[in-house]
C-alpha cells in the first residue's frame, strides 16, 4: 500500500515557467492599440508587423531597455520605422539605446531646487534614444538616387599622399605603413559629376568629441580620446559611443559632416539629421578606466549597444556645426 505521507519530493515540471515583465506587457500593449498600429502601417505598409516584432524582440532581450518607459520606447522605434531602417544591433543601421540621463529638480514654478549647501539636486532617469549608424547615413543617401559613389572607412598610417588644400582633393594611394589610424575618411560623387572629399585626422577627431560629447567627464582630455584610435578597428563591434568604439563614431562624424554640407539631400535625410543632431547621439554610453594614469580600455571598459549610460551632469545643449 502506497505511503501518502511520505516525504519523497515531487518531480519537478519539465516544463519552465517564462517569466515575462510586466514592462513587456505594457509594451505590447502599446504595440497592438489600433492608432499605434496605423501609424507603423503608415511607415512600412505591409512590413509594419515584422518591424513591431523586431521592437518587442529588442525589448524583450535588453533588460536596461526595460528600465525605460515603453510608450518612450516606441515613440524612439517609430523614428526608425519612418526612415525604413532596421534596429537589429547587430545590422549597425539604427539603434535604440536607453541612457541615464540627468536632471534637476524643479518645484512648482519651475525653478531649480537647492539643497542644504545650494547646490542644484539632481536626479537620473533612464531613456531610450535613437541614433543612426554610420550605414543608415550610407543607405539614406543611396535611396536618394543622387550618388554614384559614396564612401567612408578609416585611414592608416602611410595611406595618404596629397592635400591639396585649394581644390579639396586628397590623395589616399599610399602605401599602409602600419595598422595605426591616422584619420577618417568620406567621398561621394554624385551622378552630375560633383565630388567631395572630408578628411579628419584623429586629433582633430578628438576635439571634435571633446567639444560636443555632452556624455564625456569634464576631465577627459583630448589625449586621452585620441588614445582610443589604438584600438583595432572591428566592423562588428558590438559597442557605441566615442568611449566604446571611437572608429564607428569617427566614421559617422565624416559622413554625416559631408553629407549635410556638401551632398544632395532629401527631405528624409534632413529629417534624420536633424534629429540625430538633437539627439543623445553626443552622449556617451562608456566610462574612462584611468587606473594607472594612462586611459587603459578592457573589456568591461566599453559597454554594449543596449547597456545603460553612466550620465554625467550635462553640459550646455550645443548644436555642432556640421562642417569643419
Amino acid at each position: 500500500m502506497a505511503d501518502n505521507n511520505s516525504n519523497t519530493p515531487a518531480p519537478a515540471s519539465t516544463t519552465a515557467v517564462q517569466k515575462v515583465s510586466p514592462k513587456v506587457d505594457a509594451l505590447k500593449g502599446i504595440l497592438n492599440a489600433e492608432s499605434v498600429q496605423e501609424q507603423f502601417k503608415n511607415a512600412l505598409g505591409k512590413n509594419s508587423g515584422t518591424f513591431v516584432a523586431s521592437v518587442i524582440d529588442l525589448y524583450n532581450s535588453d533588460s536596461k531597455l526595460q528600465l525605460c518607459e515603453p510608450k518612450a520606447v516606441v515613440m524612439e522605434a517609430l523614428k526608425a520605422a519612418v526612415l525604413h531602417l532596421p534596429i537589429n544591433k547587430a545590422l549597425g543601421y539604427a539603434y535604440i539605446i536607453p541612457f541615464n540621463n540627468s536632471y534637476t529638480e524643479k518645484d512648482q514654478f519651475g525653478k531649480d531646487i537647492l539643497d542644504d549647501h545650494g547646490k542644484k539636486k539632481w536626479y537620473q532617469k533612464m531613456e531610450p534614444t535613437f541614433q543612426l549608424g554610420y550605414k543608415g547615413y550610407i543607405q539614406l543617401a543611396m535611396r536618394t538616387g543622387q550618388y554614384r559613389t559614396l564612401n567612408a572607412d578609416v585611414v592608416y598610417e602611410g595611406e595618404v599622399r596629397k592635400v591639396r588644400k585649394l581644390t579639396g582633393e586628397i590623395a589616399f594611394d599610399g602605401e599602409k605603413k602600419s595598422d595605426k589610424v591616422i584619420g577618417y575618411f568620406c567621398y561621394f560623387e554624385l551622378l552630375n559629376g560633383f565630388s567631395k572629399t572630408l578628411y579628419v585626422t584623429v586629433e582633430q577627431m578628438a576635439k571634435h568629441a571633446k567639444r560636443y560629447s555632452k556624455g564625456l567627464k569634464k576631465e577627459t582630455t583630448v589625449e586621452q580620446l585620441m588614445a582610443l584610435a589604438a584600438m583595432p578597428v572591428s566592423d562588428d563591434s558590438k559597442t557605441v559611443g566615442w568611449l566604446g568604439n571611437f572608429h564607428a563614431m569617427g566614421v559617422k562624424t565624416v559622413v554625416r559632416n559631408l553629407l549635410s554640407k556638401y551632398g544632395y539631400l532629401s527631405v528624409e535625410m534632413q529629417t534624420a539629421i536633424s534629429d540625430d543632431l538633437k539627439s543623445e547621439e553626443w552622449a556617451d554610453a562608456t566610462e574612462l578606466k584611468d587606473e594607472t594614469k594612462q586611459l587603459t580600455m578592457s573589456s568591461e571598459g566599453a559597454v554594449k549597444i543596449g547597456e545603460a549610460a553612466n550620465s554625467q551632469e550635462p553640459a550646455a545643449s550645443t548644436i555642432p556645426d556640421p562642417g569643419y
